[in-house]
């Protein structure tokens, strides 16, 4: 478990390298792929949110929400994401609404700090922005 401290121009500086953020994005898309099928389906990008339990949760603190409310609201999701309206979400159209989310987080945080903790197989995006920042602040020989 480890404590970093980012802010926007963090996370702004990891979607901007075009290459760690790709590779990275990459990886993500092909662990939610569950069928290999190259694409991302309804249900696999669901899964995917339900993991994070960003609905489920109020500030970590379970909170009842109806099923129903939560299949429009992932279904929402979906739909932001499937850009062409194809019923399935390809890498480019994961890629392009990645960005857009990232871009709001640096946006939101602008110059202000942030801590988080986390674990040490932490995957999130915000774990790899903080440690591209690190890696360009103490280089390896």
């Amino acid at each position: 478990m480890g404590v970093v401290i980012i802010d926007g121009s963090t996370v702004r500086a990891f979607v901007t390298d075009e290459e760690q953020f790709k590779k990275s994005v990459d990886e993500r898309f092909a662990a939610l792929d569950l069928n290999n099928d190259g694409v991302l389906s309804r249900s696999e990008l669901r899964k995917a949110f339900e993991s994070l339990r960003l609905i489920e949760t109020h500030f970590g603190v379970d909170v009842a929400t109806p099923p129903e409310e939560l299949t429009k609201l992932y279904n929402s999701i979906f739909d932001k994401f499937d850009c062409d309206s194809s019923g399935t979400v390809d890498l480019e159209e994961f890629r392009s609404e990645m960005k857009k989310i990232l871009l709001a987080i640096a946006d939101g945080l602008g110059s202000s700090p942030i801590q988080m903790v986390l674990e040490d197989d932490d995957q999130s995006f915000l774990k790899k922005a903080a440690e591209l920042e690190a890696a360009k602040l103490h280089p390896t020989s």
